[in-house]
C-alpha cells in the first residue's frame, strides 16, 4: 500500500475532531468538509505538471508557471459534493462530472444509478471524492469506470478511512494514489468506519431520519 498517504497536517487533525463531533450542526459540517477538501487537495495536487508563461506585471514581464493540463473532479454522489466544492474553491477551473452510487445496505456492493462522465479524458487529472472510504465497494467502481477513459492522472480522496477500504482499493486499485484525512480503527459490523464520524451525506444535509 505504498500509495497511500494520510495526512500530516495540524490543520487537518484539529478540523477532523471537529467534523466528528456529534455537537456539530450540519452547517458547520458542511463548512468543514469544504476546508478539509481544499487541504487534502492542496497535497494531492503537488505534482501536477506546469508550464511556463510569461504574465505582464505593472512593472513589466515575468516569467510564471500554470498548470499544463486540465484537471477534473468526480464527486461520488451524494455526499461527495461537498468535497468537490472545496477543491473548487482551489482550482476554479476544474471541471466537475458525477457519479452516483448508492451501497446495498445488505450486501454492501455498489448500485450505480447516475453517471455523467466525458467520452475521454487523455492529458486529464482526475480527482475522485467522497468523504468515506469504507468498504471501498463504491471508490473502485468510479474509478474503474473513470479509468477506461485513459486519464492521464487518477487520484482518490477521502477526509476518513477504514483500513479494510484501504486494503480493498490498494488491491484492485493499485496505481491509484489514495490521499486520506486519517485511517481510523476498523469497520463496524454494518460496515461503518468505526469511530468514524456517521453519515457523512446525513449530517451534510439534514437527512436524518
Amino acid at each position: 500500500m505504498s500509495l497511500v498517504y494520510p495526512s500530516s497536517h495540524p490543520l487537518v487533525f484539529e478540523k477532523l475532531a471537529a467534523l466528528r463531533s456529534i455537537e456539530t450542526r450540519p452547517p458547520e459540517f458542511r463548512r468543514l468538509v469544504r476546508s478539509l477538501a481544499q487541504l487534502l487537495a492542496f497535497e494531492a495536487t503537488a505534482d501536477l505538471p506546469t508550464r511556463e508563461v510569461t504574465v505582464t506585471t505593472p512593472l513589466g514581464a515575468a516569467t510564471c508557471r500554470v498548470l499544463s493540463d486540465p484537471v477534473l473532479i468526480v464527486p461520488i454522489l451524494r455526499a461527495g459534493l461537498g468535497m468537490a466544492d472545496g477543491i473548487l474553491d482551489l482550482i476554479p477551473d476544474a471541471q466537475v462530472w458525477h457519479v452516483g452510487l448508492k451501497r446495498d445496505e445488505t450486501t454492501l456492493l455498489p448500485a450505480e444509478y447516475y453517471r455523467r462522465l466525458p467520452e475521454q479524458l487523455h492529458k486529464a487529472t482526475v480527482l475522485v471524492v467522497d468523504p468515506m472510504l469504507a468498504t471501498a465497494g463504491s471508490a473502485v467502481h468510479a474509478c474503474e469506470l473513470i479509468r477506461k477513459l485513459g486519464p492521464c492522472r487518477l487520484k482518490f480522496l477521502a477526509l476518513i478511512a477504514a483500513p479494510e477500504g484501504v486494503e480493498h482499493f490498494s488491491r484492485m486499485m493499485p496505481d491509484v494514489p489514495i490521499h486520506v484525512g486519517v485511517i481510523d480503527e476498523r469497520l463496524n459490523e454494518v460496515g461503518y468506519i468505526y469511530p468514524g464520524l456517521g453519515d457523512a451525506g446525513d449530517r451534510q444535509f439534514a437527512t436524518f431520519e
